[in-house]
């Protein structure tokens, strides 16, 4: 029986690069709590004032693009799958394939710390 309860693991930015092939400046997920192997967890980005898209994406009022959320959200997922399956070899990889329903409650802006809740 699998338990349905976040673990205290806790997976730093090292973790996440150990899972993921993704490199800054295209990794956007910083840390990955409340995990629930082949169910849930957390994501967590702190943006920051020199990410290099908010120098085109509005210099004069700083947004994260929607796009890049939805990417830092596929990231997250995409890390949980391959941290619930014990994968380790450098072959492994997960493609973000659908995402239905998605919506931005307010803007992303520099200084705001970025939760991304993924669940099956």
């Amino acid at each position: 029986m699998t338990e349905k309860h976040p673990s205290h693991v806790v997976l730093d930015v090292e973790g996440i690069k150990r899972l993921l092939p993704h490199r800054s400046p295209f990794l956007f997920v910083e840390r990955l709590t409340d995990i629930v192997a082949h169910e849930s967890a957390t994501g967590h980005k702190a943006v920051g004032y020199n990410e290099p898209y908010f120098q085109g994406h509005f210099p004069d009022r700083a947004v994260m693009p929607g796009v890049l959320i939805v990417e830092a959200l596929a990231q997250t997922a995409g890390a949980l799958v391959i941290h619930s399956l014990g994968l380790t070899s450098d072959n492994r990889i997960v493609y973000f394939l659908t995402i239905e329903k998605a919506r931005f409650r307010k803007p992303v802006r520099p200084g705001d710390m970025l939760q991304l809740r993924s669940k099956r």
